[in-house]
């Protein structure tokens, strides 16, 4: 096929696939003017071909060429409290990209967002699409938390929290308030909901008079926080880890994260023993 004859794609669509960003972050960039079509300043609606020249802030765009196929990564990422989920902060503290290994032709996407002073399970991956699906709220992803609340929690308060309380930006509640035991003023629950709007968890529990003194995300989706991934560490994302969420995201997988395995990894996991990649640690710069 002749490069005018290949098909035009959406822009965004194509930015995204290629990991850069959510379809809505790079829209944001397209009205911005920080993107250029072979030179030119791109407006949304643009469609481009294989043949075309994109930049982003200045700097070519690689690893956009049709009929090769991209390896998609996820990787599970155990936030500490103090990091914050942004690529850049103008104050100069610590972010959660910092932490990340180095991807060449793409970059990470957060699956959704942890304030600063939340910790626990953050999921990325260079998969534009698939980051853009598990975000969507049409998908109603499970998002579990573990929450230390200080005070006594009355049964009044936690009806209220599973019917529904008013907040600033709607109506908020808890699909499941489970008891998990606790001294003293502090007393832990874990809690699901199917929404990723901005600090939502301690809002719905202030609403009804009650402060979070620690919270803990320790699930997304068929996504549990793994034991054995310390705080600051990450891990890619098994075979099967990959699968399920695509499944819940309403996608098919496409691309495996993992290498092809060896002998000696089929040989242990015939013996009955499941093979998880390495739990690793990205130094940072500063």
């Amino acid at each position: 096929m002749k490069p005018s004859e290949e098909p035009a794609e959406r822009l965004q669509k194509v930015l995204a696939a290629a990991g850069l960003g959510s379809r809505r972050e790079i829209e944001t960039w397209i009205s911005e003017g920080r993107i250029t079509i072979n030179g030119r300043t791109a407006k949304l609606g643009d469609r481009i071909r294989g043949v075309d020249r994109i930049s982003v802030d200045g700097r070519p765009v690689k690893a956009l060429a049709r009929g090769t196929e991209t390896r998609h990564r996820v990787i599970l990422y155990h936030k500490p409290e103090g990091e914050l989920t942004t690529r850049k902060d103008t104050e100069g503290r610590p972010t959660v990209f910092e932490a990340l290994p180095p991807l060449r032709g793409s970059r990470w996407v957060s699956v959704g967002r942890l304030d600063t002073n939340t910790s626990g399970l953050l999921i990325f991956t260079n998969d534009g699409g698939l980051a853009n699906k598990l975000m969507h709220p049409s998908s109603q992803i499970e998002r579990e938390y573990a929450v230390r609340v200080l005070g006594k929690v009355t049964d009044e308060q936690l009806t209220m929290l599973k019917k529904g309380v008013r907040l600033e930006d709607g109506m908020g509640k808890f699909d499941e308030i489970t008891e998990a035991g606790g001294e003293g003023a502090n007393h832990w629950y874990h809690v699901i909901l199917r929404e990723g709007r901005n600090r939502e968890v301690r809002r719905l529990w202030e609403a009804v008079g009650l402060t979070v003194s620690r919270l803990i995300r320790v699930r997304f989706g068929t996504l549990a926080l793994p034991r054995n991934l310390p705080r600051g560490a990450w891990r890619d994302a098994t075979e099967e880890e990959i699968s399920g969420l695509s499944s819940a995201a309403g996608m098919t997988a496409t691309a495996s994260a993992s290498k092809p395995k060896s002998k000696s990894k089929l040989k242990s996991r015939s013996r009955g023993k499941l093979s998880l990649p390495k739990v690793r640690r990205t130094p940072r710069k500063h």
